[in-house]
């Protein structure tokens, strides 16, 4: 009986001390040094001040002396709208990047020869080219409506007459459809000569990957 009592007492005697053990034999946790920028100077500390946590430091170990992390500076709200506008424009530019890839197959599938993707890029020109022509004589008979709208109200005023409601209007009327037509008509030979420049990137795009094509299959 005295030798299990025995037995007993050092078994709880084991269990009450292995924790204490444990706790003794965990390794504390690395102590840390930082360094930041503040005004100008350099300073370090083994705690970051409330208004250096979002300036750039860097973390250096206690025990080793070497760091142990580099945080760069939090942005500014206008950094941040900079860097979100970038990300999103550099988005925009992989999906322009595989659609134009997309497109350059569908091409190659699409004309078996130059000839063909020639004459469908002329089929484009040649109905641009007709409206460009349309915007001109829309606009040679609106200018010579207009000339002859003020020609009347300059010899209504000559009389020493008042210019008449309706004319004034008419002339204001036919003189912003010119204006508008006059832009129209830029848009549209912008239109032509891109597309002119498209006939020679798509030249371009077709031959190299035709080429790739024939060097593949030893044509």
């Amino acid at each position: 009986m005295t030798i299990a009592r025995t037995a007993l007492g050092a078994t709880l005697f084991l269990a009450l001390i292995a924790p204490a053990a444990g706790l003794a034999q965990a390794p504390k946790p690395s102590k840390k040094l930082y360094c930041w920028d503040e005004n100008g100077r350099r300073v370090c500390g083994d705690a970051l001040p409330a208004d250096a946590v979002d300036s750039a430091r860097t973390e250096i170990s206690a025990r080793s002396g070497l760091p142990t992390a580099r945080m760069s500076r939090a942005l500014t709200p206008e950094e941040r709208l900079a860097a979100e506008a970038a990300a999103r424009q550099a988005a925009i530019d992989a999906a322009a990047r595989e659609a134009a890839q997309r497109r350059d197959i569908a091409m190659v599938e699409s004309y078996n020869s130059e000839a063909e993707l020639r004459r469908a890029f002329q089929h484009r020109i040649t109905l641009m080219e007709e409206t460009v022509q349309a915007s001109l004589y829309g606009i040679k008979g609106l200018r010579q409506s207009l000339v002859s709208l003020l020609r009347r109200a300059g010899q209504v005023e000559l009389a020493g007459e008042k210019v008449p409601r309706d004319l004034a209007a008419t002339i204001r009327t036919q003189h912003e459809e010119l204006m508008r037509q006059q832009a129209l008509l830029v848009e549209h030979r912008r239109n032509r000569r891109e597309v002119e420049g498209d006939l020679t990137t798509a030249l371009e795009r077709y031959r190299d990957m035709t080429a790739g094509d024939e060097a593949a299959t030893g044509g």
